[in-house]
């Protein structure tokens, strides 16, 4: 009887554990989501606002942002550089990412 217990015991550690880790797995996995539709959306309204994509740079960002199953909840424009954040629903949270594009800084600055 003893030997069952433990068993049971050492299975149920076991499949507490596993639970735990697949969780974890799957937020790194949203974060990261997250953290590329951030960055794409920047590149959007960077490149909108620059003058190569036609449109609203923020719009053009919220599209590509939905596009990857996120949703822009911040956009600032300063002058050719913008800021955005996202947010990628992750059971009863968000992960959040911000991300920054615009022209490279000149040599000369």
């Amino acid at each position: 009887m003893a030997g069952t217990a433990t068993t049971v015991g050492v299975l149920a550690v076991t499949a507490t554990l596993a639970v735990g880790f697949v969780t974890a797995g799957a937020a790194a996995s949203t974060a990261a989501r997250a953290a590329g539709a951030a960055d794409a959306a920047a590149l959007a309204a960077a490149d909108t606002a620059s003058g190569l994509v036609l449109g609203e740079p923020c719009e053009q960002a919220a599209d590509v942002a939905a596009h990857v199953g996120a949703s822009l909840t911040a956009c600032r424009l300063d002058g050719l550089i913008a800021t955005v954040e996202v947010s990628v629903a992750f059971a009863a949270w968000d992960a959040r990412a911000r991300a920054r594009a615009g022209p490279p800084l000149s040599a000369h600055s």
